[in-house]
């Protein structure tokens, strides 16, 4: 039988799932060739960091196995503080017990492929996951802790199930009346308050892409309504959006007005962009 070219084998490799790299390893090990040897080393490199990515993802179960014995564990966390513009968006997940997702890490120190790729299987894996919003123009009324807290009220609320235990990253929520465990770099620490980070980063994330079809100004698809140096330059060449929170422009751009040249809180009370 005619040997597999050096190029098809790569491209196996590439398309072998992670069950299935023992078997590739099994068949191509004995292969003399030096260009199939590498791929094998490539294979049982895979393997090495899978185990250690195992490894990680044990860890970072130590607190839902620490509180198992509540019942239904809910973890908490938000995306958006820190913008210049859109909303805080807050991220409730519940994940089965000994649910094992590899990767779940703090979704800032995931890739956007990444997380858009672990979104789905926290969809498609939990229990249940709530989504809560809080737009600009509230932000400015009761400040960005205040939204937050309102935005994770909202999340545990469109929950299906009533969690009988949040564990937070970091906050304790006003007004809940569930025990609340908040644990400082929580999205790093475990795997429901890193699950619910990356809920609330993609929900985000969308939701800026959305506006900057709208707005494409302002680049919000790429700073995500953060204060980069292009979007500042933006704010003083264009003037604020009806979505920029005012409280945290003001010492960027001394402007009252929008980009339509309406004044900017009548614009956007008027609801010319939700939220």
């Amino acid at each position: 039988m005619e040997r597999k070219k050096i190029a098809e084998i790569k491209s196996q490799l590439q398309k072998t799932g992670e069950d299935e790299l023992d078997s590739f390893i099994h068949t191509y090990e004995k292969d003399e060739r030096a260009g199939v040897l590498q791929l094998v080393g490539q294979a049982k490199q895979r393997i090495k960091r899978l185990a250690a990515e195992r490894e990680r993802t044990k860890r970072l179960m130590k607190y839902e196995e620490e509180y198992a014995a509540y019942g239904l564990i809910c973890g908490i966390d938000e995306a958006g503080r820190g913008p210049l513009a859109g909303p805080v968006v807050a991220g409730a997940v519940i994940l089965p017990q000994d649910c094992e997702i590899l990767h779940i890490n703090d979704s800032k120190k995931l890739s956007a492929a990444r997380r858009e790729e672990l979104y789905e299987v926290i969809l498609e894996k939990a229990v249940a996951v709530g989504v809560g919003m809080v737009g600009p123009q509230r932000i400015d009324e009761i400040n960005i802790l205040q939204a937050t807290y309102e935005a994770m009220r909202e999340a545990i609320s469109k929950l299906n199930e009533k969690p009988d235990i949040l564990l937070n990253d970091a906050v304790t929520i006003p007004g809940i009346g569930i025990r609340q465990v908040p644990i400082i770099k929580g999205d790093e620490k475990s795997i429901s308050i890193g699950a619910a980070s990356i809920v609330a980063k993609v929900t985000r994330d969308r939701l800026m892409a959305e506006y900057d079809r709208l707005m494409p100004e302002y680049g919000f698809a790429s700073c995500k309504g953060y204060g980069t140096k292009e979007h500042i330059a933006a704010l003083n060449q264009y003037g604020p959006s009806p979505i920029h929170r005012i409280s945290f422009i003001r010492k960027f751009i001394q402007c009252g007005k929008c980009r339509n040249g309406e004044d900017y809180a009548d614009n956007r009370e008027a609801g010319a962009v939700q939220p």
